[in-house]
């Protein structure tokens, strides 16, 4: 089964089911003498895990992370970095009568067309269990960003149909969905309790931001960051669909309202350009221009819901279904962490091929700034 890896200078590879033993990530590529803790995967890993909140699934897990190798004495040696997350409240039993019927949505049908098998626990590797493995190398992608102020943020911008008018930082910090709205926030708590009376889910789109790149990351023609960025947020499983910037709206405007005009920075050292808007979400060419990277992602409603639907058995006879068990109603506000992890894991990659190509090597000191980054 191929496809478990992904980056080039900072390769992750995740692994594990949502019922086995357990699930985590090895990471190949990440430069030594790093700071590196179980302690510092413990907030994102716990804005990420099942059983918080009115949307979540009631599954209790704590996901604590152990250090299997790549760290000596608190700092990364250059080594491969394995990082193992038990899991501790699986119930694959509750599975079984789910054996030999295909789940609609679900990933079910597909994995058992490609392989003529599947794992039915959840969905093995299907199963939204697998992104903790992508959070645990996010937090060692935010690592290496960290001396340059890199900051990576995902926000909720709209749910079940509702769009955030508003977006206070400060608000949307405040709450589990990252949600800016302070007057329509108690509106998607009322639809996700109504959702789930319904037996029913929904969907929602995420802002994702990313603060201080650096400009020259991405690499022509197809591994341009805006390329690998898309993959890495559709490579999660609820996503159905991304943009940057002004996204499918630029299709429908002019080049002249499009462009974004371009500026000296006063008293800037060297080429330090400006912009007078972000239509392109901070990246050009491929290439990343110094602004802010803007992305947004549609979620899809999870596709475990009680309500009866159609599907078929292993044997392609036609049966009804309702599920039932320990299923989220929305994606949202545990897929947050995950998004922000892609994003990190794409960044700290390309930031890592760029100094190679600049032939300068990697320092944790804040002094470490790629070029045309001197103002």
């Amino acid at each position: 089964m191929p496809g478990n890896s992904f980056g080039q200078a900072f390769r992750v590879t995740t692994f594990g089911e949502s019922h086995g033993p357990g699930l985590g990530a090895t990471i190949d590529g990440c430069p030594p003498g790093i700071g590196l803790s179980p302690q510092d995967f413990l907030e994102p890993l716990f804005r990420r895990r099942p059983g918080r909140g009115i949307s979540s699934s009631l599954r209790k897990e704590e996901d604590l992370v152990e250090i299997v190798s790549g760290v000596f004495e608190g700092r990364t040696t250059g080594c491969p970095i394995t990082l193992l997350v038990k899991n501790q409240d699986q119930r694959p039993g509750d599975y079984e009568p789910l054996r030999h019927i295909f789940r609609p949505g679900h990933a079910d049908i597909t994995y058992h067309l490609k392989y003529g098998l599947r794992d039915h626990r959840g969905g093995g590797r299907a199963s939204s269990r697998e992104t903790v493995g992508r959070v645990l190398a996010g937090v060692v992608a935010q690592k290496i960003l960290e001396p340059l102020g890199v900051k990576v943020l995902a926000f909720t911008v709209e749910l079940a149909g509702i769009k955030a008018e508003e977006r206070d930082p400060e608000v949307a910090l405040q709450n589990p969905f990252r949600w800016g709205d302070k007057r329509a926030l108690p509106l998607i708590e009322k639809a996700i309790l109504e959702a789930r009376e319904a037996k029913d889910s929904l969907g929602g789109i995420v802002e994702i931001v990313a603060k201080n790149v650096p400009p020259g990351l991405g690499e022509p023609v197809f591994d341009k960051l805006d390329a690998d960025l898309a993959k890495a947020i559709l490579s999660v499983g609820a996503v159905k669909g991304v943009e940057f910037g002004r996204g499918f709206e630029a299709a429908r405007i002019r080049g002249s309202q499009n462009n974004d005009p371009i500026y000296r920075r006063k008293g800037a050292v060297g080429l330090c350009p400006g912009y007078l808007s972000n239509n392109a979400g901070g990246i050009l060419g491929g290439i990343s221009n110094g602004d802010e990277i803007v992305i947004r992602a549609a979620i899809k409603p999870i596709p475990s819901i009680g309500l009866r639907q159609e599907t078929i058995d292993s044997h392609g006879n036609p049966i009804e279904i309702a599920l039932e068990g320990r299923f989220d109603v929305c994606a949202i506000p545990r897929i947050l962490p995950v998004l922000e992890a892609m994003v990190s894991i794409v960044l700290a990659d390309h930031l890592l091929r760029q100094r190679a190509i600049l032939h300068e090597p990697f320092s944790s000191s804040p002094a470490f700034l790629p070029r045309g980054k001197e103002c």
